[in-house]
Order: C-alpha cells, then sequence, then structure tokens
C-alpha cells in the first residue's frame, strides 16, 4: 500500500508539472549580477502556480562555452539572463530554430547587450546596445506625432544614466501582455537604457519612459518593453531589471510574469493584481 501511495504522489506531481508551462532560464555569464538576480527571476516566474522553471548556467568566459548546449527544445520559453562570450554555432543554431519554430524568447536588461554581430539574435531583440552598435547595427526607435519612426542619425547605441525609479508609458493597451494595467505606471530604481538600435522588424512597443538629460539620459521617449515576432516564434524584450531595486518591484514582476506566459502561448491568463503599481509610487514586492 505504501509503495502504491508513492507511486500515486509521483504521477500526480509529474502530471501537475506537465500541465505548467516549462521554462528555461539561462545564465552564467554577465556583467551584471546574475547570481543575485537569476534567483528572484526564478521566484517571480513560480510564483503565480503557471510555470516550471529550470536553470542552464554557462561555463564562465574561457572555460568552455562551446561544450555548453542547452535543450532549448524541450521548453516553451528561454529567459535570458545571459550578456557573455558568443555562443558555439551549434547552440546559436538550436536556439534560432527552436524560436523561428514557436518557441518563446524573453530577454532581460542585458541581454539586450549580447551578441552584436549575431543576425537572427538582433532580429529577435529588434534593438539593442553596446557591443560596437552603431548606425550600421541599424535605427533608433523615436516616437513623433505619437508614431514610433526610425532615427538613422549615425551614433552609437546603448546608454543609461544615473539610476532612478521613473514612470512606464503604455504603448499598446491592447496586447495581452498591457491589457488591464495602467495607462501610466511606475517603476522602481533602475537603469534606464536610451539609444538603444538595432534591426527594429516589426517592434511593437509595449511600454516606454521618458529618459531626462539631467539624469544623463537623451530627452526622449525610450522604448522598455517590446513584443517582437521571429518566424513563428514571439519575443518579449524587457530592458528593466539592472539589479536588486529593479528586480523586487511589482511592476517588473507582473510584467515579466505576462510577458514569460505571452511569449510562450501567444496569451496571457494572469489577473492584474491589485497592488500593481500607479503613476503615484512604485511599489516592492513582499
Amino acid at each position: 500500500m505504501k509503495t502504491f501511495l508513492l507511486a500515486s504522489l509521483t504521477l500526480a506531481a509529474s502530471a501537475i508539472a506537465a500541465d505548467k508551462i516549462k521554462v528555461l532560464i539561462v545564465d552564467g555569464q554577465n556583467n551584471h549580477q546574475w547570481k543575485m538576480t537569476t534567483p528572484v527571476l526564478k521566484q517571480i516566474l513560480e510564483e503565480p502556480g503557471i510555470f516550471s522553471v529550470d536553470v542552464s548556467t554557462s561555463p564562465e568566459k574561457g572555460k568552455g562555452i562551446e561544450s555548453w548546449q542547452p535543450k532549448f527544445s524541450e521548453y516553451a520559453v528561454v529567459v535570458s539572463n545571459f550578456n557573455g562570450e558568443p555562443w558555439s554555432a551549434a547552440t546559436k543554431d538550436a536556439f534560432e530554430k527552436f524560436v523561428a519554430g514557436g518557441g518563446g524568447f524573453v530577454a532581460v536588461h542585458a541581454a539586450d547587450n549580447s551578441f552584436p554581430e549575431w543576425p537572427a539574435y538582433n532580429e529577435m531583440i529588434g534593438v539593442g546596445g553596446w557591443g560596437g552598435r552603431n548606425e550600421k547595427s541599424g535605427p533608433y526607435l523615436r516616437l513623433r506625432d505619437g508614431k514610433w519612426t526610425f532615427d538613422t542619425t549615425p551614433g552609437s547605441g546603448g546608454s543609461h544614466g544615473k539610476q532612478h525609479e521613473f514612470n512606464l508609458n503604455s504603448g499598446a493597451p491592447e496586447h495581452p501582455i498591457m491589457q488591464g494595467l495602467p495607462e501610466v505606471f511606475r517603476h522602481r530604481q533602475d537603469e534606464l537604457y536610451n539609444r538603444l538600435r538595432g534591426p527594429a522588424k516589426n517592434v511593437t512597443i509595449l511600454a516606454s519612459a521618458f529618459s531626462p538629460k539631467e539624469m544623463g539620459g537623451s530627452g526622449e521617449l525610450e522604448p522598455m518593453l517590446m513584443a517582437i515576432p521571429f518566424g513563428k516564434g514571439r519575443v518579449f524584450h524587457d530592458a528593466l531589471g539592472h539589479g536588486a531595486e529593479a528586480v523586487h518591484c511589482v511592476a517588473f514582476a507582473v510584467t515579466l510574469q505576462r510577458g514569460t506566459e505571452w511569449a510562450a502561448t501567444g496569451k496571457v491568463t494572469q489577473k492584474v493584481p491589485a497592488d500593481f503599481p500607479d503613476d503615484q509610487e512604485s511599489k516592492a514586492r513582499p
């Protein structure tokens, strides 16, 4: 009887796990504190009860990344907290096939600094920064007369000023990720990326933030949350999430949860929580 009960419990647990959306977080190299942020990302995604989350950590830089080949095809969505040396040709090929074939991809903060020389990756994220990116990488995205347009002005790609709290402005209220969220909502202290540039193909800007010059910014509205198709796959580009303050923010957590579900399934079933911040104050996660 005891053996039968244990077997039944194991089967029940497996059935529950099978019903959840399988998520793979990749990390291991980053100029940011990935050892601190990855556990928070995992916790955030596990909170709604709809995701099953694994982590694949690459070798340290220069210590054999060629042998690191995550099994992307076993997951519905990959969340990148990686910014480091180039992946092997085999890993890049597997990742491109995964997303183009219908897999989801979520790029978090410095993941958009990665791989400036990888065309498919840059098409996935739409725009990125640093790594020698410039006008040859593609345009800036600028809001002009109520429409997002391409700005091909020469210049480097990727910058940020002093960390501070800022408002996020919803730009696509009918998109599944943004449905039910306030038109303007507050985000805790973070790096507000500006002057990102890239192929910018078919980018839907879900939310933007004003980058004030007095804080070292561009003086422009900058895209912060983006949705991009790639083949049959969906990409959620989340430029937020620099450090402890940022990732412990309710707005960051909720948009990451919703963006990950959308990237995996094309829809969002999660309700907006009652403690979601408005434009008056940011809110920390408990």
